[in-house]
């Protein structure tokens, strides 16, 4: 049996903002209450006609039927000014805060015209050339409502284009991991391809040579074991130039993250780490991405202190917040055991401890790790 689907009072991508405005609503409520009779019957209709419309008009921004609901809350608001108040003009600003999200230019004037006639007309129509006084306190009013479609137009027209710049270097990221993995297959074929070929060919005549002249299958198995060090020089060489992220690089990402969620950034040490690998400054990066998110997500802190010191021996990175500890944070799921797998490929270690807030401390290696690389080759 399908379950019944969640009834929304508006789309969940507007927040809060739709149900503010539902609070100008009650005002002409109020208003009907001092009419009586079909009068009071008729107006009260009206109000739930209108209700009705700003809750279909944020279902169907990008819909034909966009135009016929604006369309309905035009002539409310004319009825309303024209045979009850001048004042039910006010109502207004619903209609035009929906003209703004026209895209289409032609469109967009239409409505705002028709929008004008409805609020003008009404005025001139209760006398306001013959008392001209009565009716001044609409001019600002007035002038606001007018305004406004072009604000909400402008603003749309800027988060379109945020959407579009986002998508654009989304598009960017993707062609440069293409062309980078292109570009690796390409060094690959060229650089290790003559060198297995030759291995694959000196093996199998090492196979013949074994009961053959022996003798002669030893020198060809020494030179299968020098090309085979030297392809994997090659590869060693072909790994170190691929594009990798640097810590500095991931640190500067790391500020934009904790300015946009509202965390104060405090950095301290040396961000270049000039003598580092670059292999050790991408697992560090991806550490520090990871640590950064956790204390966003789920710190609860106001700020974000992260060290980096430096020796011959070892880096060590700390992570420390004024959140609210470890307690409900980093539980399963929080990418730790992520972070431990990445620093394990490069002989490092991470700990956590609750100092007035989490602390994340990261230890990794340099001179163990160059032994070994130099050992290896």
């Amino acid at each position: 049996m399908n379950k019944l689907k969640k009834i929304r009072i508006f789309p969940e991508r507007f927040g809060f903002f739709p149900y503010v405005f539902l609070f100008y609503l009650v005002l002409p409520g109020f208003s009907l209450l001092q009419e009586t009779g079909i009068k009071m019957g008729i107006g009260y209709a009206l109000l739930i006609v209108f209700s009705i419309t700003y809750r279909q008009l944020y279902f169907c921004m990008q819909k034909t039927s966009y135009t016929y609901w604006l369309a309905t809350e035009l002539v409310i608001i004319l009825i309303f000014g024209l045979f009850y108040d001048p004042n039910y003009l006010f109502m207004g600003f619903f209609p035009a805060h929906f003209i703004g999200w026209y895209s289409d230019k032609r469109k967009f004037n239409i409505a705002l015209i028709g929008f004008i006639i409805v609020e003008v007309l009404p005025i001139f129509l209760s006398g306001v050339l013959t008392d001209l006084s009565r009716y001044l306190y609409f001019v600002p009013f007035i002038i606001v409502m007018l305004i406004s479609p072009y604000g909400v137009r402008s603003m749309n027209k800027r988060m379109e284009l945020e959407k579009q710049l986002d998508q654009a270097n989304e598009q960017i990221k993707e062609l440069v991991k293409r062309e980078e993995r292109v570009r690796i297959a390409r060094d690959l074929h060229d650089t290790l391809g003559h060198t297995l070929s030759l291995i694959t060919l000196k093996s199998q005549l090492v196979g013949k040579l074994t009961t053959i002249n022996p003798d002669r299958a030893q020198l060809e198995a020494k030179e299968i074991e020098q090309t085979s060090r030297a392809a994997l020089k090659q590869v060693r060489e072909l790994v170190s130039q691929m594009r990798a992220i640097r810590v500095a690089e991931e640190l500067t990402d790391v500020q934009e993250i904790f300015q946009a969620a509202g965390i104060a950034y405090h950095f301290q040490g040396d961000s270049e780490l000039q003598d580092v690998p670059l292999l050790t400054q991408n697992m560090i990066s991806m550490c520090l991405k990871e640590a950064a998110t956790n204390v966003v997500k789920h710190s609860q802190a106001r700020n974000c202190f992260i060290t980096i010191s430096l020796t011959l021996e070892n880096i060590k990175i700390m992570i420390k917040d004024d959140g609210i500890g470890l307690a409900n944070r980093y539980t399963g799921g929080n990418g730790i055991k992520g972070m431990e797998e990445r620093l394990a490929l490069i002989d490092g270690t991470i700990t956590l401890t609750n100092v007035n807030g989490a602390v994340l401390e990261m230890v990794v290696p340099l001179v163990q790790k160059k032994e070994k690389e130099g050992a290896a080759i």
